[in-house]
């Protein structure tokens, strides 16, 4: 697959663009090619489509200059291959409330457009997401382990799994992260506790895990993963809140370094940290970072959902 069969992809067949849709394309000075890429594939689907290269921001979740924001909320598709993630801000989350459907692809690379997580059968990631989520909808106790040290507990209650699956986003209002393939979750405020050990990624490859001492929802303390730790800390206490827990669930997808990949990689949970007011917190925090965590077993209630990496459901 070249750059230019990824963006046909991305645009006809996941986000489903269509002759005369308002069609933007948002970009930043180090993802200029694969901008450029998708913008052409929206005009000759005759859509109107529109391209903005910005400078790129300085952390994942940071919002969109206004400008933008506004601009996004005029559009029925976004598609966003920035180099840091707008997937949880407030201006994504407006311009789907507008009806716009949205793509992001934050950190994406010229050749993750054309392997990886983006050859993936999607259909079967569809089925084998839809069979997981049918087993673990509803329970709310997680219990996460790894032989490298992860031992946390947190509270599902009150809350919805986010099912990002077929890589397809034809619906009115519709969000995707492109490559897909994972399920996600905001965990109950306040109830994460005990060890993580991230030892996948932590914005890139890791040389040494980072270790997590988490208590009552927060992290406490890390040992290691100082430059993403500076970046939580800038936000003040909301940067350390437990965000998210997802399970990569893409076959195709393999750990690079690169949070957008990453992710979607079977065998791996992933617990971020900071923002998760756009799927279901209370926390707005204007940072979202991830860390992947290998090989994981984990309970839901008396679900066994993974052991050692391996789905058991």
């Amino acid at each position: 697959m070249t750059l230019e069969q990824g963006a046909k992809t991305a645009v006809k067949d996941c986000m489903g663009v269509k002759k005369g849709e308002n069609v933007l394309v948002l970009c930043d000075t180090e993802s200029e090619n694969i901008g450029q890429a998708l913008y052409d594939q929206a005009l000759k689907l005759k859509a109107n489509a529109y391209l903005i290269k910005m400078k790129p921001m300085t952390r994942h979740g940071e919002e969109p200059p206004k400008a933008v924001a506004d601009f996004m909320k005029q559009m029925d598709v976004i598609l966003a291959p920035t180099t840091f993630s707008i997937s949880h801000t407030q201006a994504r989350k407006r311009a789907c409330m507008k009806g716009a459907r949205v793509s992001t692809m934050p950190g994406i690379t010229e050749g993750m457009m054309s392997s990886g997580g983006m050859t993936a059968n999607f259909k079967q990631i569809e089925k084998a997401i839809k069979r997981v989520h049918k087993a673990i909808k509803g329970k709310n106790d997680v219990h996460i382990t790894t032989e490298a040290g992860t031992d946390l507990t947190l509270s599902l209650k009150g809350r919805k799994w986010v099912t990002d699956d077929t890589g397809i986003c034809h619906e009115k209002g519709g969000f995707i992260n492109l490559p897909a393939g994972e399920l996600f979750i905001a965990p109950l405020e306040g109830t994460a506790n005990g060890k993580l050990v991230i030892d996948g990624s932590f914005d890139d490859i890791l040389e040494e895990p980072v270790k997590v001492t988490i208590k009552d929802g927060f992290a406490k303390r890390f040992e290691g993963g100082k430059a993403v730790v500076r970046q939580l800390d800038k936000q003040g206490k909301d940067g350390r809140n437990v965000a998210e827990l997802g399970i990569g669930m893409n076959p195709a997808a393999s750990i690079i370094g690169n949070v957008l990949e990453d992710e979607k990689v079977l065998g791996t949970i992933h617990v971020a940290f900071g923002d998760n007011s756009t799927f279901g917190g209370k926390v707005k925090a204007g940072v979202h970072q991830d860390g992947i965590v290998r090989s994981p077993t984990v309970y839901i209630n008396d679900v066994l959902v993974m052991k050692d990496g391996k789905l058991k459901v």
